[in-house]
């Protein structure tokens, strides 16, 4: 009570009490993805290992919780308009889903470069795919322009304290399917997902660690770690697609404030850790879901003293729209 008491006074853009309404307001929607174990990868970390397959959720992600929070905690009166968002690709897929069961419209700007297994997703579910140029200031641009044409309402894909609030769920459930972790790996892009996942944690458990993980080719929430304050990059270069983004003014407070470390991994380790999903969990995992196995493999993670009691690790697979010819191509390199 004291954690929950202490996190609700920094005034973060959710809290405990959000994401325990948002798990209410979304479990007869959403999957209670399983929790997987294998003791050949306890082997190879030296710890044991709890992976969260967030690759089963609805949509094939994590993405599915926020949106589907979002979208079901508007009005009547607001919902009627849609809603719109800017995305690379699983937020798309998720709030296109989650507006296809409450049966109104999704506006979908998608940058040129989105991996077409993605974009196939949102069409699947639905949503109006609009196009953009690869930058965030052109995806911004034209959901700014279609909220003016359709007066939808804007869900951004990770700076939104009703998103927060249900990738925190990822929290609750992990913590309830295995009490013993006393660390939590999560991959970061904008910090949605790892927000939510500490404003839980660490309500429940003000001990338990949480880690992020971040190719070097986008590793600007490692850079914004280490100055305090918010640092963006002029262009991103890694093969986890969905680790793009630059943190929030919603989700930085919460990183800078709650989140232990971030392990900063090559796009190889990256890949490794794909294969080992594949062939030893059984698991299709993206590379942006692979991403924290890689993390606990590092040498980083792995010879730093201060994370040798790190003992029972539960790792996030945030998701499993993976593109398969981008996937041959990467594992022949």
């Amino acid at each position: 009570m004291e954690a929950e008491n202490e996190i609700r006074s920094k005034r973060y853009a959710a809290d405990i009490s959000s994401i325990r309404e948002a798990q209410v307001r979304i479990n007869s929607f959403i999957h209670k993805t399983p929790v997987l174990t294998s003791e050949t990868l306890n082997s190879l970390a030296g710890r044991g290992l709890f992976f969260k397959c967030e690759c089963f959720q609805k949509g094939g992600a994590f993405k599915f919780r926020g949106a589907c929070n979002a979208i079901f905690s508007l009005d009547d009166e607001q919902a009627a308009k849609g809603v719109v968002t800017h995305s690379s690709g699983n937020h798309a897929a998720a709030l296109s889903l989650a507006a296809k069961l409450r049966g109104i419209p999704a506006y979908i700007v998608i940058p040129e470069n989105a991996p077409r297994c993605k974009v196939e997703n949102v069409i699947r579910y639905g949503g109006q795919v609009i196009w953009s140029r690869a930058t965030m200031q052109s995806r911004e641009d034209i959901a700014t322009r279609v909220l003016q044409e359709t007066g939808a309402v804007l869900l951004h894909p990770y700076n939104d304290g009703r998103i927060i609030s249900g990738q925190g769920t990822v929290s609750l459930e992990l913590l309830e399917q295995a009490p013993q972790i006393d660390t939590i790996m999560v991959p970061i892009s904008g910090g949605g997902l790892i927000s939510g996942v500490a404003l839980a944690a660490k309500s429940i458990n003000p001990s338990i660690r949480v880690f992020a993980a971040e190719p070097k080719g986008a590793n600007d929430a490692a850079q914004s770690k280490n100055a305090g304050r918010i640092i963006t990059l002029p262009e991103t270069n890694t093969i986890a697609d969905g680790l793009r983004a630059s943190l929030g003014d919603l989700t930085w407070p919460v990183v800078r404030d709650l989140v232990d470390d971030i392990i900063v991994v090559e796009d190889k380790e990256i890949i490794e850790a794909m294969k080992l999903c594949y062939e030893i969990l059984k698991v299709a995992v993206e590379p942006s879901g692979a991403i924290g196995l890689a993390a606990v493999l590092s040498d980083s993670f792995k010879k730093n003293p201060a994370w040798k009691n790190c003992r029972n690790v539960g790792i996030v697979l945030s998701g499993g729209n993976v593109d398969l010819g981008v996937l041959w191509d990467s594992l022949g390199k």
